[in-house]
């Protein structure tokens, strides 16, 4: 899955002052492959505006120490930002389609593949949790003792990713 968040630098600027840009970067964060794309110039920033340009600089730069593996690209203009756009989810596309050959690739000798769907599930959360989410979601569950399999059926299916 990848994605790319674009902006206007008026926008980014907003989204910087705002804390918007923070929320959108963490999000983006959790994705394997994303970015950001600022349709201008990085050395528009400081032109004067109703912002300080070094509040905006400055601003972008935590950003992007605080997530690194988010870029943010500047593109001089719209049609670059676009061009750029298309040509890194085609790049993220065929990351996905070969991300599985790449990694029988590197795997040691004699390692099935296949080792990678066998690999143990997360584990269960405590009881505790599980009751009380079923509480909150109107399920009768008991103050103690195991709970019923359709209280577990239940949150699993709730759950699953």
């Amino acid at each position: 899955m990848a994605s790319v968040e674009r902006k206007s630098l008026a926008d980014a600027a907003g989204s910087v002052a705002s804390g918007t840009l923070r929320y959108a970067l963490a999000e983006l964060a959790a994705l394997p492959r994303a970015a950001v794309v600022v349709e201008d110039r990085y050395s528009a920033v400081f032109r004067p505006g109703p912002m300080r340009p070094a509040q905006i600089a400055d601003g972008l730069a935590e950003l992007q120490v605080r997530w690194p593996n988010v870029p943010i690209v500047f593109c001089e203009t719209r049609p670059l930002a676009e061009e750029w756009t298309y040509r890194f989810l085609a790049a993220a596309l065929l990351w996905a389609e070969t991300e599985h050959p790449a990694i029988e690739r590197i795997m040691p000798l004699g390692t099935d593949p296949s080792d990678l769907e066998r690999a143990p599930a997360a584990p269960e959360p405590p009881t505790k949790e599980v009751r009380a989410w079923a509480r909150a979601n109107g399920l009768s569950v008991p103050d103690r003792g195991n709970l019923r399999p359709e209280v577990w059926t239940a949150w699993r299916a709730a759950h699953q990713e």
